[in-house]
């Protein structure tokens, strides 16, 4: 049974799930309703917002390598532990909008943490902000059985910010965790966020 998760709660992901090997992240999110008359109008002439997922690997909580950096330009860790499955452009449509595949049975051994991380492309320059997104939300699935273990959605005022630290994936006592982190930012973009873990 799926665990819903608040702000900043931490669930353990292989504790109660014997032989649990690969999980699935899905993150997901909507275009927010343009608001009346007007901006049912009007609002056809607007770009999509495209939102990309990524995945940071972190070695004693710090980005060592810029390998370590799964993203639509990086499907795939040299590890082979951790793929992206590919670049959603505009959110469209029902379910997760782009998923990140993490084998933790067979995650190197120096990583400790994997943050999960979305920020739209080319915010800046197309005046968009995670304002005009809704229905954000990150889940976890069994790989084995697509049976969904937690989901944590974002529902928070999120105006004029840019990006957003949906979440991480982290060891802890020898076993894999999972942390509902929600923390909205500014960052223009990727190399942004990533400076937080350098």
């Amino acid at each position: 049974m799926s665990v819903s998760l608040q702000k900043g709660q931490k669930v353990s992901l292989t504790k109660d799930n014997a032989g649990l090997d690969t999980v699935v992240v899905g993150l997901g999110w909507d275009e927010a309703q343009k608001k009346g008359l007007l901006g049912g109008l009007l609002g056809g002439g607007q770009q999509a917002i495209d939102c990309d997922a990524s995945a940071l690997l972190l070695r004693g909580g710090k980005i060592t390598d810029k390998m370590d950096i799964v993203f639509f330009g990086n499907l795939t860790h040299p590890s082979g532990t951790v793929r992206h499955m590919g670049d959603n452009l505009t959110g469209a449509g029902e379910g997760d909008d782009e998923q990140i595949v993490i084998d933790l049975a067979h995650v190197p051994a120096e990583y400790d943490r994997i943050v999960l991380v979305v920020n739209i492309y080319q915010a800046v320059q197309r005046r968009q902000h995670f304002g005009m997104i809704q229905n954000a939300f990150i889940r976890i699935v069994d790989a084995r059985t697509n049976q969904e273990l937690c989901k944590y959605n974002l529902n928070e005022n999120y105006t004029n910010m840019t990006a957003m630290i949906f979440g991480e994936v982290y060891r802890y006592n020898g076993e894999w965790k999972f942390n509902a982190i929600g923390q909205a930012t500014t960052d223009p973009g990727l190399g942004e966020l990533v400076g937080r873990y350098v």
